[in-house]
């Protein structure tokens, strides 16, 4: 076992000692979702103002509106009653350093982790790798406020997704905490 399981364990057992929300209900009580980036810098409990049994919280890279982040949304909803939904993207986003082409390429080369400098991106080695990474669609982000309104469009033209649920879109600021509303977004995301 590694340091890393033994402290996760060690503070996972401080954290039952004293657990008192075990009668917390299924659905969210503010009865919303966030969909957001998996950056560890984010805390979507920390700048939405969320206590546990609040809201549903959708994690991927970026924050994408990808068909798992629609699946659970649409679930969120249909099956758990949530209201109003909040796409949520990052500043300094790992997301906006590579597109589709290189992480295809550096996936032929090698599984391994692959590190970036001033020149781009490079591979520790070579062997193990596989082409597979060329056929799947990293939803790689060039602009911030573009990938936010992509993806409030695709939830709302999503034909799973009730025209009543107003979708906001946002973008958290790393350097300061702050949201920062994308307008175009959220009037793209407004209910019908």
């Amino acid at each position: 076992m590694s340091a890393i399981h033994d402290e996760v364990l060690k503070a996972n057992g401080e954290y039952a000692a004293s657990f008192d929300k075990g009668d917390l209900p299924l659905p969210p009580g503010r009865r919303f979702a966030i969909l957001t980036c998996m950056d560890a810098r984010l805390d979507p409990a920390k700048y939405a103002g969320l206590s546990e049994g609040d809201a549903h919280v959708i994690r991927n890279a970026g924050g994408r509106a990808s068909d798992d982040a629609i699946r659970s949304l649409v679930i969120s909803y249909k099956l758990l009653g949530t209201q109003e939904w909040f796409v949520i993207h990052h500043t300094d986003c790992g997301m906006l350093l590579f597109n589709n082409d290189i992480m295809g390429d550096l996936l032929s080369k090698s599984l391994k982790t692959a590190s970036i400098d001033a020149s781009g991106w490079h591979d520790c080695c070579e062997g193990g790798g596989s082409h597979e990474g060329k056929f799947i669609n990293w939803l790689t982000i060039k602009d911030q406020a573009d990938s936010v309104l992509e993806d409030v469009l695709r939830i709302k033209a999503h034909p799973l997704v009730p025209a009543n649920i107003p979708v906001y879109g946002y973008i958290y600021d790393v350097k300061s905490g702050k949201l920062c509303e994308v307008p175009e977004a959220t009037k793209a995301g407004a209910a019908a």
